[in-house]
This record gives C-alpha cells, structure tokens and sequence, in this order.
C-alpha cells in the first residue's frame, strides 16, 4: 500500500472550508487545493464540491472529512457492505470500480515516473469481480464490557485486581477506522460467499463456549477442498467446547484448526487444505502465507509466465519464493529453477508441493534475503531469467546480485509501489529497460496498490 504522507499532528480547532476534489489517492481519499495547500478529504470523489471539516493541519497539506457535499460525481456509487465507514477495512467502496482501478494505476505511473524518469505506458489492469473475492479474513474476538463507559479489559490480558470485568455479549468483527475497537460483523460482501455465510453462524458457535472469555482471534480460509476456520483460544478447551466446535465444523462441511498459541495449531477435523495454480495442487498450512484474491493470483502468475518467455532451457531464479505460487509453475517450463525464501515453514511446504507434483528440477533454499546473498549457496548458480516477490520493504540486498547475474529479464512482483520504484532506478542503472508495468487489484475498495513489472536487459536485445 503506497503511502505518500505521515501526518500527525491534529488541529485543536475544527475549521470549515470549501473544497473542489480533482483526484483520487491511492487510500481512496480526495484531494482538493485550497489557498496552494493540498487538502486529503475522506469520502470525497474527483469533481465533488463539499464543505470540509479540517481534522489535521500541517505546512505543507492537511486532512479532512466532508461535512456537507455539495455536488454529486457520476462515479459515487452506494456501498454494498452496511458497515462500511465504520469498519476499517474497506475504504472506496463508495468510488466505482473503474475510479479506484484509474486512480491506482495512475498513482503508479506518477511514482515511478517521478522517482526513476521513466515515463511507464499506461497498461490494462489484472483485476477480477470486485466483491466476493476475499478468500482469507481474520477477526478479533472481544467480550463487550458490562457497564458503557467502563474500562477496557485487555483482551489477551487476564484480570487485574480491581479492574472493570468485561462479561458482555461476544464481539466478532474487524477494527473500526483509525481505533482499535472492534465491530460486530454481520455481513463482509468482499468475502468468499463461502466464508461470508459462515460469519453469523460461527458468531453464535463461539458465543455459546465455555471459554468464550478467553478466545483471542478466528482465521476464515477458503481452500479449494472448502472452508478452514483456526480458533486461537488462550486456555485449554474443556472437552464440551470441543465437541461443540466439532459438530458445528462437521455441520458446515469445515476443516477446523485450534491454535492454542502463536506457533501450534492441532486439526480437530477435516482434510488438509490446498489450492490450485496453473494446473498444481498446493497444500499449505492455514497460517502460511497465500494471495488473498484466487482469481487476480491466477491471472499474475500467468502474466509473469508469459513476461518471462520461459524455454525449455531457461535457468530461473524465484526470489521471496513463498511456497512456490511463482516457482512451481515456473518449474513446469524450464530447465532448472530455484526458489529462496526466508521462511522456513514455506521453504518445507515448497519441497513437500515440488514431490507431490512430480517436479524434479526445482530446488529451494531457506535463506534470509537481507543478508550478504553472495555467499548463499545458490548465489554460485547462474540464472538467465529472475523472478522477485518481496514484502513492503523491497528487495534492496539482492539487487547488486541480480544485476551480477546479468539476466536477459526479471519480473519484479510488488506490494509497495514506493520501494518499486527505488529498487527499478537499481535495475534502470544497470542499463536494464522497463519494458511495462501493470496495476494489480488485488485488493478492491482498499488502499492497497499492488503492480508487477518487466525489465529487459538492453544488452541480450
């Protein structure tokens, strides 16, 4: 998720201005000038005049939230989720799909623009269905305090002497906006309709347990062998919690995980979980990382496929590899590929996947990419073609390693359009060409700007 600025600082008094928004930014907010200031509005669209009340100032930009709108754009559309607004996890399900693809995209092309001179041609974007796309969700638990008002008990805390008891009904949602105060979810439209449909019922599942007190948090997976759910509770479950949760997974046809800390979890019932990639079935532990969006995944991974013109004798290397969602395909087509990944859990289930699917000329090595990768054992391979998938903190101690390697292209696969753009000025350097660059909507209504990229080195053209 790109972010462009880091206010904080609030104003003391709430002044109220007019403003006319020109654009989108990438979190969905309006951005309007006023006497040369840039003025970020919540809820405000391109085009709209509204009377904008400040809720942070600074020298250079400030911060509002529209209190009475004006004039209406043609691109404001009715939200689908009733509690959108207030929960903090969708934030532009009031802006088209089309502004929210446009605005992202061009976010991006304007970053990378102003950061490397290169001026990207604007690309379709890799999008899917808008709603009902989320195939992953984890939701706080929370008993509500008895008394309004009354001081909050820590959730993962036990009791202090003397402290407000927190003995109301069971929440069971996500955080509201900017607070870290949960909201009953009834409905979640970006959800799977799989796992949407399981929110009330598994709500009153919880609520009914002995040990409703002290659950900490509930996981949703969709697999494609159908829905996982991983409780994580802080005390043992008594036999009769148990054999609740049990009829209610085997109601709901569910693979159901207890988590009794942040490293075990046991499988009550149900099947191992696995989803498909160009063909491969791929089993992971419901912790383990995977693309939130199925459909957007399946379209990345066959448009890198394709960026990579793989050949039988292609020797690839799959940086941040994960489980293999990039190397198992890519190892369908070449000759020999190798995937680093600093996880070592991901690093077992990659070489468990690798056998299952009777792929022999793929290798995977457990290394930490942040150190000197020199004098890693797979740096002493040499590789024509490269794959990268950071995190938000790009990939800035293999980018020496992959320009020594000289390969004829890399994709470059992003989660922040910012360190993108810093890692690519590497590769531009290095006399490589940014031959395109693509928006991912992985994330629909949210801020997240996810994109991938294609360099061509100059000197193989």
């Amino acid at each position: 998720m790109a972010q462009f600025y880091s206010p904080n600082r609030r104003v003391t008094t709430r002044q109220m201005i007019t403003v006319t928004a020109t654009d989108l930014d990438a979190f969905g907010q309006g951005v309007a000038r006023h006497k040369g200031k840039t003025i970020f509005v919540t809820g405000l669209l391109p085009g709209e005049q509204a009377e904008v009340t400040l809720t942070e100032d600074k020298r250079q930009y400030a911060k509002g939230r529209v209190k009475r709108l004006l004039s209406t754009s043609e691109d404001r559309v009715a939200p689908e989720c009733p509690h959108f607004s207030v929960c903090g996890g969708c934030q532009q399900q009031h802006a088209s799909v089309a502004l929210q693809q446009r605005s992202k995209s061009e976010s991006l092309l304007r970053l990378i623009a102003r950061e490397t001179g290169v001026n990207a041609e604007p690309a379709p974007v890799i999008a899917a269905e808008p709603y009902g796309y989320r195939r992953r969700a984890k939701l706080g638990l929370q008993i509500a305090l008895a008394k309004p008002g009354a001081k909050k008990m820590p959730v993962m805390g036990k009791p202090q002497k003397g402290a407000a008891v927190a003995s109301g009904p069971l929440m069971m949602g996500f955080r509201q906006e900017g607070s870290n105060s949960l909201i009953n979810i009834t409905r979640c439209p970006v959800l799977r309709p799989e796992l949407e449909q399981l929110l009330v019922p598994l709500h009153q599942c919880l609520a009914a347990l002995k040990a409703v007190s002290r659950l900490g948090h509930v996981e949703l997976v969709l697999a494609d062998n159908g829905p996982v759910v991983v409780l994580r509770h802080l005390d043992p479950l008594v036999e009769s919690d148990r054999e609740n949760l049990l009829a209610f997974a085997e109601r709901h046809g569910i693979t159901f995980f207890l988590a009794p800390d942040s490293e075990n979890i046991e499988k009550l019932c149900g099947e191992s979980p696995f989803y498909h990639i160009d063909g491969l079935a791929l089993q992971f532990n419901p912790r383990d990382f995977i693309q939130v969006n199925d459909a957007v995944n399946q379209k990345m991974v066959a448009q890198a496929l394709s960026w990579l013109d793989i050949q039988p004798e292609d020797r690839v290397l799959d940086l941040f590899c994960g489980m293999g969602n990039f190397t198992l395909p890519l190892a369908k087509r070449a000759k020999q590929v190798v995937g680093v990944e600093g996880v070592a859990t991901l690093v077992a289930n990659g070489q468990d996947n690798a056998k299952r699917n009777h792929l022999s000329h793929v290798s995977f090595y457990h290394e930490n990419l942040e150190d000197d990768v020199s004098r890693q054992p797979w740096a002493a391979q040499g590789f024509n073609k490269v794959l990268l998938d950071p995190a938000r903190a790009g990939a800035p101690g293999v980018m020496a390693h992959i320009i020594k390697l000289a390969p004829q292209r890399v994709v470059y696969v992003s989660c922040n359009p910012t360190t993108l753009a810093r890692d690519s000025k590497t590769l531009l350097e290095a006399g490589y060409r940014l031959k395109e660059v693509r928006m991912l909507d992985m994330f629909p209504h949210t801020g997240h700007l996810e994109s991938m990229a294609l360099f061509i080195n100059q000197s193989g053209e």
